[in-house]
């Protein structure tokens, strides 16, 4: 494993912990991370969701996370209160696990810049 992605892996993985303390269960991965991020968005609060709405609020996430490097930018948002996004760049054509590693970075950012802690 390459230095970077060690490195990666590891402030992940303290992130984890870090959700765990704060709400009492860890992700199981990197959906459940953004689902929490999802909930988070759209500030209603924890509540029993529909299955389209699980991928709704994912969605949400990877928008919101993605919108820091600059490739969603949010568009408004509708009489129900969820966000809509508008993609802004072109996303890049990476395979699955590059996909989940840019999305890992992005969303460590999204804590470190939302919540203003330091995962390093």
């Amino acid at each position: 494993m390459l230095k970077k992605e060690y490195d990666l892996e590891k402030r992940w993985g303290k992130l984890l912990i870090g959700i765990k303390d704060l709400l009492g269960k860890k992700p199981a991965d990197l959906n459940g991370v953004l689902f929490i991020i999802g909930v988070q968005e759209l500030g209603q609060g924890m509540k029993n969701f529909s299955k389209e709405q699980k991928q709704d609020l994912i969605h949400i996430a990877v928008c919101k996370v993605l919108s820091l490097a600059g490739f969603y930018e949010l568009d408004f948002i509708d009489q129900d209160g969820w966000p809509h996004w508008k993609l802004m760049k072109e996303l890049p054509h990476f395979g699955l696990l590059d996909q989940e590693k840019l999305l890992k970075i992005q969303v460590l950012e999204y804590f470190e810049k939302e919540f203003e802690i330091d995962i390093k």
